[in-house]
């Protein structure tokens, strides 16, 4: 399975599936590969932890084989992840990423995710003190930082979440940590620039991508790069 590299300066767009159309999800991935997209991110929801359903390990498996080349990040919103991280490193996830709300033993998933073989994430919700996962930093691959109240698509982006990507930025950058910093929720190609300018070197995107009529043109805006 690929694995993320750390090419320095590089800002990376993962369109978000859960703004696909589900009924032809490999057409759409392979559009978005084809118009340059740099990853794919995974949204799994329980209806629990987060007031919605979406589709499990057999969606990630499914997404795997439409793309077995690209990135497949996968944003737990689960409660009690712990019980499925294997099922997901089995689907084909190279990421899994977790939300610091759902576990009393953050670490000790993180350290699972890594055991499998999988880089690993950590992720809080817009209203959950940045602290609770400063502490984790150094036992990560990537932070994400949920820039809506996660469960649907299509939410528009809390500005408040800005001053978080920034403290997060100059947070990783003083301990000199090789640590992604994801940004998923509202992104779109008029706010991607304050947000690459804030420290985010991962655009999460779904509803700016597969809503848009041209997804090269979509993706490049957000990237930055046209």
């Amino acid at each position: 399975m690929p694995k993320p590299d750390w090419s320095p300066a590089t800002v990376r767009v993962a369109p978000s599936l859960l703004s696909c159309r589900f009924e032809v999800m490999a057409e759409e991935i392979r559009a978005v590969q084809v118009a340059g997209a740099d990853w794919l991110h995974f949204d799994v929801m329980d209806g629990h932890f987060v007031p919605n359903i979406s589709v499990g390990p057999l969606g990630v498996e499914a997404a795997r084989r439409a793309a077995p080349e690209l990135v497949l990040d996968v944003h737990l919103m689960i409660s009690d992840p712990d019980k499925y991280l294997e099922s997901f490193a089995e689907a084909g996830a190279d990421i899994l990423t977790v939300h610091v709300e759902t576990s009393l033993d953050v670490g000790r998933t993180l350290r699972n995710i890594r055991a499998l073989g999988l880089c690993a994430g950590i992720t809080l919700n817009p209203g959950t003190p940045l602290e609770t996962v400063e502490a984790h930093l150094g036992e990560v691959d990537l932070v994400q930082v949920m820039s809506v109240n996660p469960g649907f698509s299509g939410q528009d982006f809390i500005p408040g979440s800005l001053e978080r990507i920034r403290v997060l930025r100059e947070r990783i950058a003083w301990e000199a940590l090789p640590v992604f910093l994801e940004v998923d929720g509202g992104v779109n190609p008029e706010n991607a620039a304050h947000v690459r300018e804030a420290g985010a070197d991962v655009l999460v995107a779904g509803s700016a991508v597969y809503g848009a009529d041209d997804y090269a043109g979509a993706i490049r805006q957000i990237r930055g790069d046209g």
